[in-house]
């Protein structure tokens, strides 16, 4: 086996016993969770920029700049991270494909 391999077997292994505590109720984990906000922070601030999002009507980007004046900065993100990594994990690396595909199929 090559090394990638390995490093994504032990992932998730090391994941499984997580997994299983977030089965019964919460589906996202918190490495999931942390990429997400991440997302939704790119996400409307290009909906702020019309050079990126040009067709967007003002009404959305107004909402969008409304949203981000009380939105936490990368800052704030990584210390809620650090401070509760229960919740909100950012040391993950991005989840191998193969993590993705067992836990596809464990959840279904």
């Amino acid at each position: 086996m090559t090394v990638k391999v390995v490093d994504a077997i032990l992932y998730v292994m090391l994941k499984k016993k997580r997994l299983s505590q977030y089965r019964a109720g919460i589906m996202t984990l918190p490495d999931e969770r942390y990429r997400s906000m991440i997302q939704a922070d790119r996400l409307l601030k290009d909906l702020c920029d019309p050079s990126v999002t040009p067709r967007v009507p003002k009404s959305i980007r107004q909402r969008a700049l409304y949203v981000l004046r009380h939105w936490p900065d990368q800052y704030y993100i990584n210390r809620l991270a650090h401070e509760c990594p229960e919740i909100i994990e950012s040391s993950q690396p991005e989840p191998d494909p193969l993590y993705r595909m067992v836990k596809e199929h464990t959840v279904k």
